[in-house]
C-alpha cells in the first residue's frame, strides 16, 4: 500500500481528477446497458437469450476496468464511481488514515478520516 503525504496527494490530484472523470464517464456508459444485461442474464438462465449490444457492453466494462486499474496502480483507492469518491492512504499521528476527496471538491485535499470511519467520519485537515 502506498502512503501519501498531504503534499504528495495534492500534487497528484490533477491526474486523479482526470482518471476519475474517465471512470465516471465509463460507469455511465456501462449503466446504460444495465437493463439489457439483466434481461440477457435472465434469458440465459432459461437456456436462451443474448445481448445485441454485447460488444459495446464488453467494451464499456473493459474501459471502466482499465481506468480503475490505472487509479489503483498509483495507490489511490476508488470508493464510489458515481460520486467520484477516492481515498489516499496517509499517516497521521503514527497510524494509517485516509485522505478523502470527491469530484466537485477543490484543487486541494481538505478532508481525512480513519480507515474504519468512512465518508461519514470525514474531518477537516
Amino acid at each position: 500500500m502506498k502512503i501519501f503525504s498531504v503534499e504528495e496527494a495534492n500534487a497528484l490530484l490533477p491526474t486523479v481528477r482526470g482518471i476519475v472523470k474517465r471512470i465516471q464517464q465509463a460507469h455511465v456508459r456501462l449503466r446504460s446497458y444495465e437493463e439489457a444485461a439483466k434481461a440477457a442474464a435472465d434469458a440465459a438462465e432459461k437456456g436462451g437469450g443474448g445481448m445485441p449490444q454485447g460488444t459495446a457492453y464488453a467494451t464499456a466494462l473493459l474501459d471502466l476496468t482499465s481506468q480503475v486499474n490505472e487509479l489503483e496502480a498509483i495507490g489511490v483507492q476508488l470508493k464510489d464511481y458515481g460520486r467520484g469518491l477516492v481515498d489516499f492512504p496517509s499517516l497521521r499521528e503514527g497510524r494509517v488514515v485516509l485522505l478523502c476527496w470527491q469530484m466537485g471538491e477543490g484543487d486541494q485535499l481538505e478532508w481525512w478520516h480513519d480507515v474504519d470511519a468512512g465518508f461519514a467520519g470525514r474531518t477537516p485537515l
